[in-house]
């Protein structure tokens, strides 16, 4: 009678085993996900704030600034997008989101530095399947403006 009762447990370990494993590698795949979207949204987010920053620094008069971004396809295998996040009153931008597209869910979000406005004729919503994203700066009498869109 041991015998039964060791092979049961031993095929429900299995089972156990296997859940748990997949639970756990689901999990870092999240995880996996998360970081490689803050690392674009950062990216993006430092490139808009060191464009801003140029655009400040010197005194020609109206400019333009675009950078071309180099960011990846695919993050894990998802498509994914990137958006600015901005006051919709005052146009001041808030944040850069990127978010992956299909079943997995998963975002990351950067700040961006205070007074930045969105130019809202130029900036999109990029699908990482785009050939080229570019983040731009603006400065137009006073007003320096920011947007990313593809090219």
């Amino acid at each position: 009678m041991s015998h039964v009762i060791c092979t049961s447990a031993l095929i429900a370990l299995v089972f156990v085993m296997q859940f748990s494993f997949m639970y756990v590698a689901d999990n870092m795949k999240t995880d996996m996900t998360r970081r490689e979207l803050k690392e674009i949204s950062d990216y993006v987010s430092d490139t808009l704030a060191n464009l801003y920053l140029l655009a400040n620094s010197t005194e020609y008069g109206d400019l333009t600034l675009e950078k071309t971004l180099s960011i990846p396809s695919d993050v894990q295998g998802s498509t994914y997008s990137l958006s600015l996040y901005y006051n919709t009153s005052t146009t001041e931008a808030i944040s850069v989101n990127a978010s992956t597209i299909g079943s997995l869910k998963s975002e990351a979000t950067s700040w961006l530095p205070p007074s930045l406005k969105v130019n809202l004729d130029a900036t999109q919503t990029i699908v990482s399947d785009v050939e080229t994203v570019v983040a731009g700066c603006a400065r137009a009498d006073s007003n320096v403006t920011v947007w990313i869109a593809s090219k």
